[in-house]
């Protein structure tokens, strides 16, 4: 085969640019049948184990919501200010951009096994300190450590996902870091509602000192082992995860010759990195994903989340306003299981647009009724029709879920070079969390500018005006292997979609 040069050459090797040739695909007689592929239980215990982690993310959301009211009542043995409080439940935002940077590096450096179990450390030291607090100083401590542990584990869990789970099961495994992070949130309320802050911040450690306990029992992943030149490993991390009825020869034999002909070495110098960075094959994904990112928080879902009794109250519904926003939070766990269940069914691109045009319509249905909320109390006029926000907000959420909180969490994991993938997927969940920054942080100015009709609004228009740009740009990675998808970004090849010369990996 012709060697050929090519501008989009992601990878580097001893500081030069490597030639680029197209990925030889193995010849075989036929698709590869179902008996063939790798016991799926050993790939869902293996991500289960790796994404229990991921719960911390919505502890640290939830327990702000039920810890607060306790500490600032007059008989707390820790009593604090509102200034405080805002403290309390900013700290660990704080800390989470930091950690997705660290957690990146510490990816390709040491392992996605070992970033995990190191992650687990801040996060069980966070609850601990919180726990046993004798004054506010550890309680903003131990929610800063909190927040850096939670922005640690969020790309190495869907890193770690993505690199063991074979193509038809990836969509469906990758979106249990959503799962974790919806029942993380689930959980605060519902323990936080029967006992004392500091027992939940003490029950809330027993999930990173299980998730620890977990990932020392399962194996590494085995592209990265391959990226440190070690096939002997690598090959037994597989046969760990795939078992005795997958094509284990196959299968490896096709990310060793991947690795070889594209010449994936380890990045030694900052200069390789930052070069490997700056690859079409790097920007065009990371480019594609912040803007993803940004669309999915400006269509206002963490501004239900963070804001829901205000907004609930706000809307004009006649319900109890704590009372929806429970149900609210068991919709949303209830429907990304659902999304868990859906993305290994339908396509990327199909549960994103149904969550762009979804999102989009309930937000403008939403905003016209509070503008006639705004009309009939400016007018002493009755409410009428209130189920109307209430169901707009319901679908909202269940929209919301199916899509945004699920798809670009799962791209993460597939769609960057293996050789940056730990330190730029860390830079995506960073980019992700400064998007959720921007919109709960700007709510309160545009509230007082636009009005409540005039926010939501401008949430709906966001979202549906993303349509177009997911239209063009989103590419279709269902059932690709991470190879397949590398090589599109790369421009080895002009499309992801189905190659009838070509035989997928099952």
């Amino acid at each position: 085969m012709a060697e050929e040069k090519n501008d989009a050459t992601p990878f580097i090797k001893n500081g030069n640019t490597a030639v680029i040739t197209k990925t030889p695909v193995p010849p075989t007689s036929q698709k590869p049948s179902k008996a063939g592929r790798g016991k799926a239980y050993r790939q869902v215990l293996a991500s289960f184990v790796a994404n229990l982690g991921t719960m911390n993310t919505g502890m640290a959301f939830g327990f702000s919501a039920t810890a607060l009211p306790q500490l600032k009542s007059p008989d707390s043995s820790i009593h604090i200010t509102e200034n405080q409080a805002s403290w309390i439940a900013s700290l660990s935002a704080a800390g989470t951009p930091i950690g997705c940077i660290v957690s990146g590096y510490l990816m390709d450096s040491i392992g996605r096994k070992r970033t995990l179990i190191v992650t687990e450390v801040p996060l069980i030291l966070g609850w601990i300190l919180i726990a046993t607090a004798q004054n506010v100083s550890m309680l903003y401590i131990g929610r800063l450590l909190i927040g850096f542990g939670s922005g640690m584990v969020g790309a190495p869990a869907r890193v770690y996902t993505c690199e063991v789970s074979q193509p038809h099961l990836r969509g469906m495994l990758g979106a249990l870091a959503s799962v974790g992070v919806s029942t993380g949130v689930l959980i605060q309320y519902v323990i936080g509602s029967v006992t004392s802050w500091n027992i939940l911040a003490g029950v809330s450690a027993i999930i990173p000192i299980v998730s620890l306990l977990g990932m020392i029992l399962i194996p590494e992943t085995p592209n990265y082992l391959l990226t440190k030149d070690n096939p002997e490993r690598a090959e037994k991390s597989l046969a760990k995860l795939r078992g005795s009825t997958c094509n284990l020869d196959e299968e490896i034999q096709r990310m060793i010759t991947f690795k070889e002909k594209n010449h994936v070495e380890p990045l030694k110098t900052p200069k390789e990195i930052i070069k490997a960075l700056m690859s079409p094959s790097a920007l065009k994904p990371f480019t594609i994903l912040a803007i993803y990112f940004f669309i999915y928080q400006w269509c206002g879902v963490n501004t239900i989340t963070f804001y829901a009794v205000e907004v609930f109250e706000a809307s004009g519904a006649s319900l109890d306003k704590y009372w929806l926003t429970i149900s609210m939070g068991i919709i949303r766990v209830i429907f990304t299981v659902v999304g868990c269940i859906l993305c290994r069914r339908c396509g990327r691109r199909l549960l994103t647009f149904v969550s762009a045009i979804g999102c989009g319509s309930t937000m403008v249905t939403l905003s016209v009724y509070m503008y006639y909320v705004h009309y009939w109390k400016e007018n002493n006029l009755p409410p009428s029709n209130s189920w109307i926000p209430v169901a707009s907000i319901y679908i909202f959420m269940i929209a919301c879920t199916l899509g945004y909180l699920i798809v670009p969490w799962v791209m993460i994991g597939e769609v960057y070079p293996t050789q940056v993938r730990g330190i730029i997927g860390g830079m995506t969940t960073c980019a992700a969390h400064l998007s959720v920054f921007s919109v709960v942080k700007t709510f309160p100015l545009l509230k007082h500018s636009l009005n409540d009709y005039g926010t939501f609004a401008l949430y709906g228009t966001m979202s549906l005006a993303g349509t177009v740009f997911f239209y063009l740009f989103l590419p279709e990675t269902k059932g690709k292997t991470l190879q397949e998808i590398e090589d599109y970004f790369c421009g080895r090849t002009k499309s992801l979609r189905k190659n009838k010369t070509q035989t997928e990996l099952p």
